[in-house]
């Protein structure tokens, strides 16, 4: 026996108010009128009397009526014996549909071990058909006992492209525990695969009521070479600067030479020989990318040889277009922040954008939203015409860098930024001839390929208000300088310092050409788009400000997945296979993504014999009489209820005694 709620034995202690209102109950008399006390004598009368027990059966009622409603709410239980292979049970019966089964014949095997599966069930027993990957995919809505409709939904479960997670497995059980009442018994048809294994071996906890039966279809980790990564760029301006670079690796293979080739439209552009150790990585360089414009399809392959040869190419496309415009607002004697900007964005290792210097006085009729992004440098006012046209830019989705160096933090608010500005420090004014970079988030964008500045020193800076901004980088004194805020749909950057190598000597540092280069890319939107991406990941189809557009999307079989009124509703779109994917928006802006299966799923290590022992046999189990799975599981019991119903009776009782006792009391001389 246990109780469920034992906090609630606390009120044990009001089991002392029967024995209070006993034993201290004052002593009561009939009042006798008389004449007169004069001749009365004082005396101490005992109470011994009083004290005694008195209506024993009362009292045992009130403390028995205490004691039931106390242990009422402590919910007492006992545990009853279930067995799980007795009474009906629900069958799941879960495939593999993972990446790695496509290695030699384990889906087929895994299919055909389901099919066989299905001659153990008990006819009393109700089935589900599941397929597992990165999500559980139910092909039987509801259980059902007829077999065949069993076994055509497991002939209907296909290969995918996901990599398979065994906690998705352990959710799906707790969830069904949670809404069913009968044990469930579970088949899993799979390759065993370790990196199907979640961070925490809690996750793949099953519910009591459930016992797990592994069917392995793989019994030895195959070795398998495969192309892991492919680090190719989505756009290209110039083809003789464009690189690919290939990982190829090897799980578990020997000492082997393999050819790599370099496809693009179909056709072979390049083919380059690496030498792999045991086990291990090596790779290969393509100095060039000879693609024309639009939109290529590109593709890396090796020489097969192993089993699982779906991993053995890798796919990405390239847009190939001229670079884009970049607006550079500066005063009309500045000649010196363009050319340092100018110089770091030609330097970069993707000349990506060409730069569009102009005096901020020949602004008053440009259309910022012709340019990737608009950097205004440290001008001191912008002619109204232009900042009401930057600040709608920014609101719409565009994005701007701003450089407050001596001019612009004069003023008592950033234009377009819209920050309070109190007065600029000026370091070699307060002792320090300069202050470096403390703080940096290694997470911000710009400040990815730029550490922390190391040996920056900077001379002054503006002192900028920092409420409602995301801080990037702080100097050692904790003023902030690299600042970003979100305006309507877009972002502002903001540089509180100057770009001319007068307020500091960053533009002649190492860390500015990478700073450069990742700005650009992030204010632009390039950073966003890569060559490849991962089968699961999710599309962006449209932003806040496209609500109303629709999107049409092509999947690799040239089909249409979303219908009219989710192309102009759903905001993104999962990539659940392998391919080339075309999207197609209204405004008419085509882009192609090339989707490749989650490597982690090229290592066919198995997992560990220990580990499936103990996932598959959490409790004792034995075989039952129909070849199923069979254990003993115990059940809390509540029976509040009916001590509840005892104390019930108990009141009624000691209202009753209560009733006559007291009222034979009063009738007494």
């Amino acid at each position: 026996m246990g109780f469920l709620a034992p906090l609630f034995l606390g009120g044990l202690v009001a089991a002392g108010l029967p024995i209070y209102l006993h034993l201290l109950q004052r002593h009561k008399t009939t009042p006798l009128p008389f004449s007169s006390l004069m001749f009365f004598e004082h005396r101490t009368q005992s109470s011994v009397k009083h004290r005694r027990l008195r209506y024993l059966l009362l009292f045992a009622l009130r403390l028995a009526l205490i004691l039931l409603i106390v242990l009422a709410f402590a919910n007492p239980y006992f545990n009853t014996s279930v067995t799980a292979g007795g009474g009906e049970r629900l069958v799941l019966y879960v495939i593999d549909n993972s990446f790695s089964m496509r290695a030699g014949t384990r889906f087929e095997d895994a299919r055909r071990a389901a099919v066989a599966a299905l001659g153990s069930r008990r006819p009393v027993d109700k089935g589900q058909v599941m397929a597992l990957g990165s999500q559980m995919q139910i092909f039987t809505p509801q259980p059902v006992q007829d077999s065949n409709s069993l076994r055509a939904a497991i002939q209907s479960v296909q290969q995918g492209d996901s990599r398979s997670n065994y906690g998705e497995l352990a959710r799906t059980a707790r969830s069904l525990a949670e809404s069913i009442k009968t044990p469930i018994e579970i088949h899993l048809f799979t390759d065993v695969q370790k990196s199907a294994m979640p961070p925490a071996f809690s996750e793949m906890t099953l519910p009591e009521s459930a016992r797990l039966e592994i069917h392995s279809v793989s019994t030895k980790p195959d070795p398998n070479f495969a192309v892991e990564t492919v680090n190719a760029p989505s756009l290209v301006w110039d083809t003789k600067k464009a690189k690919v670079q290939v990982t190829v690796a090897g799980f578990g293979t020997p000492k082997a030479t393999k050819n790599v080739s370099l496809i693009v439209g179909g056709k072979v552009a390049a083919t380059k020989t690496v030498e792999l150790s045991p086990n291990g990585r090596a790779t290969v360089e393509f100095v060039s990318l000879d693609v024309p414009y639009g939109y290529t399809k590109c593709e890396i392959k090796i020489d097969g040889g192993d089993v699982f040869a779906a991993d053995d190419h890798f796919l990405f496309a390239v847009q190939r277009s001229d670079p884009q415009q970049v607006l550079f607002v500066r005063e009309g004697r500045d000649t010196r922040s363009g050319l340092f900007f100018r110089t770091a964005l030609e330097s970069s290792a993707e000349n990506a954008f060409t730069l569009v210097e102009m005096p901020v006085e020949q602004t008053r009729s440009v259309q910022p939203s012709k340019f990737a992004f608009v950097v205004v440098s440290d001008v001191i006012s912008l002619p109204p015409e232009f900042e009401t046209e930057m600040t709608r830019y920014v609101k719409a989705g565009g994005s701007v860098l701003i450089a407050s160096g001596t001019n612009t933090s004069r003023r008592p608010r950033v234009p377009i930024f819209d920050s309070a500005q109190r007065e600029p420090v000026y370091f070699t004014r307060t002792g320090d001839r300069f202050e470096a970079v403390g703080d940096v988030d290694p997470s911000h964008p710009s400040l990815a390929k730029a550490e922390r500045w190391g040996g920056v020193k900077f001379y002054a800076a503006a002192d900028v208000d920092a409420s409602g901004s995301r801080v990037a980088a702080k100097l050692t004194d904790q003023t902030p300088m690299l600042l970003e805020k979100k305006i309507g749909e877009g972002k502002a950057l903001l540089f509180a310092s100057g770009f001319d190598n007068l307020t500091n000597d960053f533009p002649t540092s190492p860390f500015f050409v990478p700073f450069v280069e990742q700005t650009s890319r992030y204010l632009s939107g390039l950073e966003r788009r890569g060559g490849a991406r991962v089968v699961d990941s999710f599309l962006e189809l449209r932003s806040a400000k496209e609500q109303a557009a629709s999107v049409e999307i092509v999947d690799p079989d040239g089909k249409r997945p979303l219908s009219l009124k989710e192309s102009t509703t759903t905001p993104a779109y999962q990539l659940s296979r392998e391919g080339y994917w075309e999207l197609n928006r209204g405004s008419g802006r085509n882009e192609m993504a090339a989707v490749n299966a989650d490597r982690r799923e090229s290592d066919l290590s198995l997992l560990d014999e220990d580990v499936q022992s103990l996932w598959s046999s959490k409790t004792p189990a034995t075989a039952g009489t129909s070849g199923a799975v069979t254990a003993q599981a115990t059940k809390p019991y509540s029976i509040w209820w009916y001590v509840l119903f005892i104390g019930l009776l108990a009141a009624v009782a000691e209202s009753l005694l209560a009733s006559r006792y007291l009222g034979t009391e009063r009738e007494a001389p």
